[in-house]
């Protein structure tokens, strides 16, 4: 079945970059149904970036202008540029394939 591995969460502070990857293995039939979900402490978990399909992609509005999601269609892979990050970005950040399968969550943290 499928199975997302995400990497590249970590701690780095404010205004600085992270870029995050899941990787797909399995019978995942696009990278389109993929996406990123965060969920910070106490709050519910949210969308962070998602493809749709056309070629365009849709964004949380805390973080359209700062984020950036793309995929590797030969790796199986989705990223998640991260810039100018803030404290409030900090959470856990999930991969998601739809037939809903999740990732682990990846821990970014984002210091002042």
């Amino acid at each position: 079945q499928v199975q997302l591995v995400e990497s590249g969460g970590g701690l780095v502070q404010a205004g600085g970059s992270l870029r995050l990857s899941c990787a797909a293995s399995g019978s995942i039939f696009s990278i389109n149904g993929m996406g990123w979900f965060r969920q910070a402490p106490g709050k519910q978990r949210e969308l962070v970036a998602r493809f749709v399909t056309g070629g365009r992609s849709i964004y949380a509005g805390s973080v359209k202008g700062r984020f950036t999601i793309s995929g590797d269609n030969a790796k199986n892979t989705v990223y998640l540029q991260m810039n100018s990050l803030k404290p409030e970005d900090t959470a856990v950040y999930y991969c998601y394939a739809i037939q809903n399968y999740w990732g682990q969550g990846t821990q970014v943290t984002v210091s002042s």
